[in-house]
């Protein structure tokens, strides 16, 4: 969510004419410094006020197509760490998988004091996650919920498969639903990769209407509109994170 994007706003602030990514939005990002490599690159409460949940879903992805160009931000981390150290102002608040390969931080290019990250096996939804979600928003400010799917996920593998294993037999019980949930003709194993991934799409899908039933705080911000609640897939192979 940090941007340079002034050098390129004409291309960016095209997207449409509901204002996804203003030319006003990223003149005051640019003015922050933002844009500046480095240290400079710390999201304060200001730049964080100017910025629509839309706006915010789309740097969100403009980040991953820097990670999937290798054109990422320089970063100093040892700025950031100490800019932030006194106060952080996310702008978003992930779900995301444990899985090794699916840093959302690394693949969407977010700096320190940028985003929330909960981390699950199989980004599922349970009541502490729920609660760190209202935190993030309600008390931290966040303004994007988003719940970060990915490829070839073990979790939904295992579930597939029935694995059972300590506590991981619970957890994994959670995905039972959308193995169900899934329309796919042809053969439903963990080892077809298009299954899995099918269940993962459904299981995202699924995540967002559990966050909508069982927060009524989550929900009535995203009613306000204060909140945009949105899901999204990570494809391990070609580093791509899309809207689901």
């Amino acid at each position: 969510m940090s941007h340079e994007d002034h050098d390129g706003a004409q291309d960016c602030c095209a997207v449409d004419r509901r204002g996804l990514l203003t030319v006003s939005a990223f003149a005051a990002l640019a003015a922050t410094g933002m844009s500046a490599p480095a240290g400079a690159q710390v999201l304060t409460a200001e730049i964080r006020e100017t910025l629509t949940p839309e706006q915010i879903i789309a740097l969100i992805l403009k980040g991953n197509a820097r990670f999937t160009s290798g054109t990422q931000r320089p970063r100093d981390w040892l700025a950031e760490q100490r800019e932030t150290a006194a106060g952080q102002h996310p702008a978003a608040v992930f779900l995301s998988c444990v899985d090794s390969r699916a840093p959302v931080e690394v693949v969407c290019d977010i700096g320190i004091g940028q985003a929330f990250n909960a981390r699950v096996a199989g980004n599922a939804v349970n009541d502490d996650i729920l609660g760190s979600m209202e935190f993030a928003t309600a008390a931290a400010g966040a303004k994007v919920v988003m719940v970060m799917g990915h490829s070839a996920c073990g979790a939904i593998k295992g579930a597939i498969d029935d694995v059972r294993l300590g506590n991981l037999t619970l957890l994994l019980a959670r995905f039972k639903n959308a193995i169900e949930e899934t329309k796919f003709e042809g053969d439903r194993t963990s080892k077809n990769p298009a299954f899995v991934d099918a269940v993962a799409h459904t299981n995202v899908r699924k995540s967002i209407q559990s966050i909508r039933d069982r927060s009524p705080v989550l929900r009535d911000l995203e009613q306000n509109k204060k909140i945009a609640i949105v899901g999204s897939f990570y494809d391990l192979e070609s580093g791509r994170v899309a809207l689901v």
